[in-house]
């Protein structure tokens, strides 16, 4: 399958290559943050693509004088030993920040900033660009400066007016994922004819909601747009439920047939997850 519109074929040529190649892509949350690994930083995205990834995802945010780092707001506690939000710092303050590992002792890591990312991921990495619908003009802007990298970014956004007006009226066509909860979500950002949308994030909560039905997830794709599946578990009974319970829990604790296996049943094209490698084995399995 080909995604997205024609008019944009040279800016979605790598993605659709890959897709070609793989059928389904594997994305990783945040990397493989480990041991003394960290999250969101350039040794995790690292880790990630080692463990047979086809996409990593990074979060972002702007600092109080402009500057973009890799880091998802509101866990400056557990990595940072920091009670304001991350944003209300300078680039300054933030730079003399160490992280906290997984035994919760300082390591030699800090905030990274997304020029770093970008400069150091130049051969043609695949990632997407999540939590930074607020600031999609730097980001964009940040982007330009590497035009390589607009052929390797996926930006994606909740389903709201400010930010579909933003991408269908910027001249730079980044390739663009909704993070859709209904099909009404979806026809909106069909209707915007000048964004360069390559794929849907599905959020369904429950097997019956109308995301997780397979006429549906057909007919997505049948608009030239792959099917993206959080399969990433945050909490227990009363935490996130992104797709139906087809979840990492599950494929660990009952076998990846169980979860991974019915997402490619259902024809979702790319799975995020927190484990890459026993995925990528299980795909490689299937294939």
């Amino acid at each position: 399958m080909m995604v997205g519109q024609e008019k944009f074929k040279d800016i979605n040529r790598l993605l659709n290559k890959r897709l070609e190649e793989k059928n389904v892509l594997i994305a990783v949350h945040r990397g493989c943050g480990c041991g003394n690994i960290i999250e969101n930083t350039i040794p995790a995205y690292m880790a990630a693509l080692q463990m047979n990834a086809d996409m990593f995802e990074c979060d972002l945010i702007e600092s109080a004088d402009g500057i973009l780092y890799t880091f998802h707001d509101g866990y400056e506690m557990r990595l940072l030993r920091k009670r304001r939000n991350i944003k209300t710092y300078s680039s300054k303050e933030i730079h003399s920040f160490k992280y906290r590992n997984i035994i919760e002792e300082p390591s030699d890591y800090h905030v990274e900033k997304f020029e770093d990312v970008l400069r150091h991921f130049n051969h043609g990495e695949l990632f997407n660009i999540d939590r930074a619908w607020d600031i999609l003009p730097s980001v964009v802007g940040m982007l330009e400066k590497y035009p390589y990298a607009i052929r390797q970014a996926v930006v994606k956004t909740p389903v709201k007016k400010p930010f579909l007006e933003f991408l269908e009226n910027c001249p730079t066509k980044v390739m663009y994922m909704p993070i859709a909860h209904t099909m009404e979500d979806i026809k909106t950002v069909l209707s915007y004819k000048n964004i360069n949308t390559v794929g849907v994030e599905l959020i369904a909560k429950k097997a019956e909601d109308e995301l997780f039905q397979d006429e549906n997830i057909q007919w997505i794709k049948s608009q030239g747009l792959y099917c993206w599946v959080n399969a990433i578990t945050l909490g227990g009974t009363q935490g996130y439920h992104l797709f139906g319970g087809l979840d990492d829990d599950t494929a660990i604790k009952k076998g990846p047939e169980e979860s991974w296996g019915k997402l490619i049943d259902k024809g979702i094209n790319v799975m995020q997850t927190d484990w890459p490698g026993i995925m990528s084995a299980f795909r490689d399995s299937r294939k």
